[in-house]
Protein backbone atom coordinates (compact mmCIF):
# COMPACT_ATOMS: atom_id res chain seq x y z
CA UNK A 1 0.00 0.00 0.00
CA UNK A 2 1.24 3.67 -0.80
CA UNK A 3 1.69 5.95 1.81
CA UNK A 4 0.10 9.37 2.06
CA UNK A 5 3.92 10.79 2.37
CA UNK A 6 4.75 8.63 -0.51
CA UNK A 7 1.60 9.93 -2.61
CA UNK A 8 2.14 13.42 -1.86
CA UNK A 9 6.08 13.22 -3.29
CA UNK A 10 4.57 11.27 -6.71
CA UNK A 11 2.52 14.22 -7.23
CA UNK A 12 4.77 17.84 -6.85
CA UNK A 13 4.33 19.59 -10.05
CA UNK A 14 7.82 19.89 -12.48
CA UNK A 15 10.87 17.35 -12.28
CA UNK A 16 11.44 15.25 -9.76
CA UNK A 17 14.77 16.64 -7.64
CA UNK A 18 16.43 13.86 -6.29
CA UNK A 19 19.26 14.60 -3.70
CA UNK A 20 21.79 11.60 -2.40
CA UNK A 21 23.74 12.17 1.17
CA UNK A 22 26.05 9.73 2.49
CA UNK A 23 29.46 8.64 2.38
CA UNK A 24 31.63 6.98 -0.47
CA UNK A 25 29.62 4.28 -1.25
CA UNK A 26 26.69 6.87 -2.58
CA UNK A 27 29.91 9.49 -3.62
CA UNK A 28 30.27 5.85 -6.00
CA UNK A 29 33.84 4.82 -5.33
CA UNK A 30 34.53 1.32 -6.81
CA UNK A 31 32.60 2.73 -10.06
CA UNK A 32 35.31 5.04 -11.74
CA UNK A 33 33.98 7.48 -15.24
CA UNK A 34 35.97 9.82 -16.46
CA UNK A 35 37.85 11.51 -14.16
CA UNK A 36 35.36 10.31 -11.41
CA UNK A 37 32.86 8.38 -9.71
CA UNK A 38 29.43 7.31 -10.67
CA UNK A 39 27.71 5.22 -8.66
CA UNK A 40 24.38 3.65 -7.08
CA UNK A 41 22.75 7.00 -6.55
CA UNK A 42 23.60 8.55 -10.31
CA UNK A 43 22.43 5.02 -12.34
CA UNK A 44 19.25 5.20 -9.72
CA UNK A 45 18.76 8.69 -11.30
CA UNK A 46 18.63 7.82 -14.82
CA UNK A 47 15.78 5.72 -13.88
CA UNK A 48 13.63 7.38 -12.26
CA UNK A 49 11.10 8.98 -14.92
CA UNK A 50 10.82 9.68 -18.58
CA UNK A 51 11.18 13.38 -17.76
CA UNK A 52 14.21 15.49 -16.78
CA UNK A 53 15.21 14.50 -12.99
CA UNK A 54 17.13 16.84 -11.23
CA UNK A 55 19.91 14.78 -9.35
CA UNK A 56 22.60 16.25 -6.93
CA UNK A 57 24.45 14.05 -5.03
CA UNK A 58 26.21 15.96 -1.85
CA UNK A 59 28.37 12.71 -0.56
CA UNK A 60 31.65 12.94 0.62
CA UNK A 61 34.41 10.22 0.86
CA UNK A 62 34.87 9.74 4.96
CA UNK A 63 31.48 11.46 5.71
CA UNK A 64 30.01 10.33 8.87
CA UNK A 65 26.22 11.10 10.36
CA UNK A 66 27.08 14.34 12.01
CA UNK A 67 29.10 15.33 8.68
CA UNK A 68 25.91 14.22 7.26
CA UNK A 69 23.35 16.52 9.49
CA UNK A 70 25.74 19.46 9.50
CA UNK A 71 26.99 20.25 6.47
CA UNK A 72 25.16 17.88 3.77
CA UNK A 73 21.22 18.31 5.21
CA UNK A 74 21.46 22.16 5.16
CA UNK A 75 22.25 22.25 1.41
CA UNK A 76 19.82 19.40 0.31
CA UNK A 77 16.98 21.55 2.25
CA UNK A 78 17.49 24.35 0.04
CA UNK A 79 17.03 22.22 -3.02
CA UNK A 80 13.49 21.28 -1.90
CA UNK A 81 13.70 17.41 -3.22
CA UNK A 82 11.02 15.09 -3.85
CA UNK A 83 13.55 11.92 -3.04
CA UNK A 84 16.08 12.16 -0.55
CA UNK A 85 18.31 8.90 0.12
CA UNK A 86 20.20 8.85 3.48
CA UNK A 87 23.05 6.42 3.41
CA UNK A 88 25.53 6.30 6.11
CA UNK A 89 27.16 5.23 9.50
CA UNK A 90 29.76 2.93 8.85
CA UNK A 91 32.54 5.29 9.09
CA UNK A 92 30.92 6.08 12.15
CA UNK A 93 31.59 2.44 13.56
CA UNK A 94 35.14 3.14 12.63
CA UNK A 95 36.17 6.01 14.91
CA UNK A 96 37.03 5.71 18.75
CA UNK A 97 33.88 8.31 19.57
CA UNK A 98 31.54 5.37 18.48
CA UNK A 99 28.40 6.15 20.66
CA UNK A 100 25.08 4.76 19.24
CA UNK A 101 23.07 6.91 20.78
CA UNK A 102 24.53 10.21 19.23
CA UNK A 103 24.18 8.09 15.49
CA UNK A 104 20.28 7.60 16.29
CA UNK A 105 19.56 11.11 17.39
CA UNK A 106 21.87 12.47 14.20
CA UNK A 107 20.09 10.63 12.09
CA UNK A 108 16.72 10.81 13.62
CA UNK A 109 17.09 14.78 13.22
CA UNK A 110 18.25 14.29 9.01
CA UNK A 111 15.17 11.67 8.61
CA UNK A 112 12.77 14.32 10.63
CA UNK A 113 13.96 17.37 8.41
CA UNK A 114 13.91 15.19 5.10
CA UNK A 115 10.23 13.80 5.76
CA UNK A 116 8.91 17.67 7.15
CA UNK A 117 9.60 18.89 3.51
CA UNK A 118 7.43 15.65 2.36
CA UNK A 119 10.31 14.42 0.63
CA UNK A 120 10.34 10.62 -0.30
CA UNK A 121 13.09 8.43 2.22
CA UNK A 122 15.71 5.62 0.97
CA UNK A 123 17.62 4.22 3.45
CA UNK A 124 20.04 1.03 3.56
CA UNK A 125 21.00 -1.32 6.39
CA UNK A 126 24.97 -2.23 5.43
CA UNK A 127 27.39 -5.19 6.32
CA UNK A 128 30.11 -4.44 8.71
CA UNK A 129 33.07 -3.43 7.55
CA UNK A 130 35.41 -6.00 9.44
CA UNK A 131 33.56 -8.73 7.91
CA UNK A 132 34.07 -7.34 4.20
CA UNK A 133 37.43 -6.96 4.61
CA UNK A 134 38.45 -10.86 5.99
CA UNK A 135 39.86 -9.12 9.41
CA UNK A 136 40.55 -12.06 12.31
CA UNK A 137 37.56 -12.17 14.12
CA UNK A 138 38.53 -11.06 17.10
CA UNK A 139 38.57 -7.63 15.19
CA UNK A 140 36.01 -8.30 12.99
CA UNK A 141 33.45 -9.33 15.58
CA UNK A 142 33.40 -5.80 17.65
CA UNK A 143 32.86 -3.81 14.28
CA UNK A 144 30.32 -5.93 13.25
CA UNK A 145 28.60 -5.45 16.82
CA UNK A 146 28.89 -1.51 16.01
CA UNK A 147 27.16 -2.23 12.36
CA UNK A 148 24.11 -4.38 13.73
CA UNK A 149 23.70 -1.55 16.12
CA UNK A 150 23.77 1.03 13.73
CA UNK A 151 21.48 -1.15 10.82
CA UNK A 152 19.23 -2.02 14.23
CA UNK A 153 18.80 2.30 14.41
CA UNK A 154 17.86 2.81 11.25
CA UNK A 155 15.43 -0.10 10.96
CA UNK A 156 13.76 1.67 13.85
CA UNK A 157 13.99 4.99 12.48
CA UNK A 158 13.14 3.91 8.40
CA UNK A 159 9.73 2.49 9.87
CA UNK A 160 8.95 5.87 12.19
CA UNK A 161 9.71 8.10 8.98
CA UNK A 162 8.17 5.97 6.75
CA UNK A 163 11.15 5.68 4.66
CA UNK A 164 11.77 2.85 1.55
CA UNK A 165 14.60 1.26 3.48
CA UNK A 166 17.00 -1.69 1.56
CA UNK A 167 18.23 -4.77 3.61
CA UNK A 168 21.29 -4.46 2.19
CA UNK A 169 23.24 -6.20 4.89
CA UNK A 170 23.10 -9.44 3.90
CA UNK A 171 22.08 -11.79 1.15
CA UNK A 172 24.16 -13.21 -1.65
CA UNK A 173 25.36 -9.74 -3.44
CA UNK A 174 27.60 -9.90 -0.24
CA UNK A 175 29.79 -12.58 -0.65
CA UNK A 176 29.72 -12.47 -4.36
CA UNK A 177 33.60 -10.95 -5.20
CA UNK A 178 32.24 -9.62 -8.30
CA UNK A 179 30.23 -7.17 -6.97
CA UNK A 180 32.96 -5.78 -5.03
CA UNK A 181 36.03 -3.42 -5.68
CA UNK A 182 39.65 -4.15 -4.89
CA UNK A 183 39.33 -2.67 -2.08
CA UNK A 184 36.85 -5.45 -0.66
CA UNK A 185 34.90 -2.43 1.16
CA UNK A 186 33.10 -0.82 -2.14
CA UNK A 187 30.44 -2.34 -4.34
CA UNK A 188 32.23 -2.34 -7.87
CA UNK A 189 30.33 -1.01 -11.12
CA UNK A 190 28.33 -4.42 -10.92
CA UNK A 191 27.76 -3.92 -7.29
CA UNK A 192 26.24 -0.38 -7.62
CA UNK A 193 24.53 -1.19 -10.44
CA UNK A 194 22.68 -3.76 -8.20
CA UNK A 195 21.81 -1.03 -5.79
CA UNK A 196 20.53 0.73 -8.18
CA UNK A 197 18.19 -1.77 -9.20
CA UNK A 198 17.14 -2.70 -5.82
CA UNK A 199 16.56 0.53 -5.20
CA UNK A 200 14.66 1.48 -8.24
CA UNK A 201 12.37 -1.45 -7.46
CA UNK A 202 11.63 0.10 -4.27
CA UNK A 203 10.45 2.62 -5.82
CA UNK A 204 8.88 1.57 -8.84
CA UNK A 205 6.62 -0.89 -6.53
CA UNK A 206 5.16 2.92 -5.07
CA UNK A 207 4.83 4.44 -8.23
CA UNK A 208 7.79 7.19 -7.74
CA UNK A 209 10.11 5.28 -10.64
CA UNK A 210 8.75 5.34 -13.91
CA UNK A 211 12.03 5.42 -16.08
CA UNK A 212 13.62 2.21 -17.45
CA UNK A 213 15.75 0.37 -14.58
CA UNK A 214 19.26 0.04 -14.75
CA UNK A 215 20.97 -2.43 -16.65
CA UNK A 216 22.53 -5.00 -14.11
CA UNK A 217 25.46 -5.87 -16.56
CA UNK A 218 28.41 -3.30 -15.95
CA UNK A 219 30.08 -1.51 -18.97
CA UNK A 220 33.77 -2.02 -17.56
CA UNK A 221 35.56 -5.67 -16.64
CA UNK A 222 35.36 -6.08 -12.59
CA UNK A 223 38.87 -6.27 -10.98
CA UNK A 224 41.37 -9.62 -11.27
CA UNK A 225 41.76 -11.58 -8.39
CA UNK A 226 45.45 -10.23 -8.32
CA UNK A 227 44.65 -6.89 -8.38
CA UNK A 228 42.80 -7.54 -5.21
CA UNK A 229 45.60 -8.61 -3.47
CA UNK A 230 47.67 -5.94 -4.93
CA UNK A 231 45.56 -3.19 -3.49
CA UNK A 232 45.55 -4.84 -0.04
CA UNK A 233 49.02 -4.95 -0.06
CA UNK A 234 49.53 -1.41 -0.96
CA UNK A 235 46.67 1.34 -0.98
CA UNK A 236 44.58 -0.86 1.28
CA UNK A 237 46.58 -0.54 3.69
CA UNK A 238 47.20 2.89 4.09
CA UNK A 239 43.51 3.65 3.55
CA UNK A 240 42.58 1.11 6.32
CA UNK A 241 45.23 3.41 8.67
CA UNK A 242 43.85 6.54 7.71
CA UNK A 243 40.30 5.32 8.36
CA UNK A 244 41.17 3.45 11.54
CA UNK A 245 44.20 5.81 13.44
CA UNK A 246 42.06 6.47 16.34
CA UNK A 247 40.05 3.24 16.63
CA UNK A 248 43.29 1.12 16.45
CA UNK A 249 43.93 1.24 20.14
CA UNK A 250 40.10 1.01 21.00
CA UNK A 251 40.20 -1.66 18.80
CA UNK A 252 42.80 -3.89 20.29
CA UNK A 253 41.42 -3.43 23.97
CA UNK A 254 37.71 -4.82 22.09
CA UNK A 255 39.43 -7.38 20.70
CA UNK A 256 41.22 -8.35 23.48
CA UNK A 257 37.66 -8.14 25.76
CA UNK A 258 36.32 -10.71 22.90
CA UNK A 259 39.02 -13.03 23.32
CA UNK A 260 38.47 -12.93 27.25
CA UNK A 261 34.81 -13.47 26.86
CA UNK A 262 34.92 -16.13 24.18
CA UNK A 263 37.51 -18.00 26.88
CA UNK A 264 35.19 -17.81 29.27
CA UNK A 265 32.02 -18.92 27.49
CA UNK A 266 30.32 -15.33 28.10
CA UNK A 267 30.41 -13.53 24.32
CA UNK A 268 26.58 -13.26 24.80
CA UNK A 269 26.81 -10.92 27.29
CA UNK A 270 28.89 -8.57 24.56
CA UNK A 271 25.65 -8.76 22.32
CA UNK A 272 23.30 -8.07 25.43
CA UNK A 273 25.46 -4.89 26.00
CA UNK A 274 25.14 -3.99 22.72
CA UNK A 275 21.55 -4.55 22.10
CA UNK A 276 20.21 -2.90 25.67
CA UNK A 277 23.02 0.24 24.28
CA UNK A 278 20.38 0.55 21.17
CA UNK A 279 17.08 -0.02 23.03
CA UNK A 280 18.30 3.10 25.54
CA UNK A 281 19.18 4.80 21.84
CA UNK A 282 15.69 4.69 20.64
CA UNK A 283 14.09 5.21 23.98
CA UNK A 284 15.65 8.46 24.33
CA UNK A 285 14.29 9.91 20.83
CA UNK A 286 10.97 8.68 21.98
CA UNK A 287 11.18 10.35 25.43
CA UNK A 288 12.79 13.33 23.63
CA UNK A 289 9.52 13.06 21.10
CA UNK A 290 7.13 12.93 24.07
CA UNK A 291 8.54 15.75 26.04
CA UNK A 292 8.25 18.30 22.93
CA UNK A 293 4.80 17.09 22.43
CA UNK A 294 3.82 18.22 26.70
Amino acid sequence: MRSARHDGAARREGPLTFVALGDSLTEGVGDPVDDGWRGWAALLAAGLGEGTVRFTNLAVSGAQTGDVLERQLPAALKLRPGLVSVVVGVNDTLRCTFDIRAVAARLDRVYAACAGQGAVLLTACLPDPGTMLGLPGALARPLARRQRAVNTVVHALSERYGALHLHACEGDWVTDRAMWSADRLHPGERGHRQLALRFHALLAGHGLATGPAPSPEPDSPGPTASASLWWLATAGTGWVARRCTDLLPQLLTLAADELRHRARGTSARLDLRASAAVSAALAALSLGEQTEVA
